[in-house]
């Protein structure tokens, strides 16, 4: 468990938390209701995990990633 106010403890999620705020929530309108912002939150990380591919990961996707290195 990371302590708080040391991000270096985990840093894959704290990286993870950054490029979603920044790739996804301030690209998109804000919500205007709990439930919108929960749909808003759902979307972005099937987003993430299912349809960004990345250079980093030769063009793949991380579940395309996952299912290749396992």
């Amino acid at each position: 468990m990371s302590r708080p106010g040391t991000p270096y403890d985990n840093a894959p999620m704290e990286r993870w938390w950054n490029e979603f705020k920044l790739r996804w929530m301030d690209r998109h309108p804000m919500a205007k209701t709990y439930k919108e912002f929960v749909q808003l939150v759902e979307d972005g990380i099937h987003y993430f995990n299912h349809d960004n591919r990345s250079e980093q990961r030769d063009g793949l996707t991380p579940e395309e990633y996952w299912n290749k290195a396992i």
